[in-house]
């Protein structure tokens, strides 16, 4: 669950930010509000390269369909040894 603040508390609050986020060894979200509603979210940079990593796979049709194909093969059994997948890579 994000942490809430407004626009101006975060604004008091902008150096100690990086803390907030960090709590019990976990990253997490803030939610900034103005007039009660949300208009910003900060997060950790390294949740943001996360969700930008994850978003940019997912938006790779080819890719994506690599994925699920890969998937499916697992769920049914499809499974090279470690050996043999080297050898058909090469090394």
């Amino acid at each position: 669950m994000p942490h809430i603040l407004s626009i101006m508390e975060a604004r008091k609050q902008l150096t100690s930010l990086p803390e907030t986020l960090l709590q019990n060894g976990q990253l997490d979200v803030l939610e900034i509000t103005r007039r009660g509603k949300p208009v910003l979210a900060v997060l950790p940079w390294e949740l943001y390269e996360a969700v930008s990593e994850t978003l940019e796979v997912m938006g790779d049709t080819e890719l994506m369909a690599q994925l699920r194909q890969s998937i499916q093969e697992m769920d049914s059994g499809k499974l090279s040894s470690w050996q043999d997948a080297k050898q058909e890579l090469g090394l």
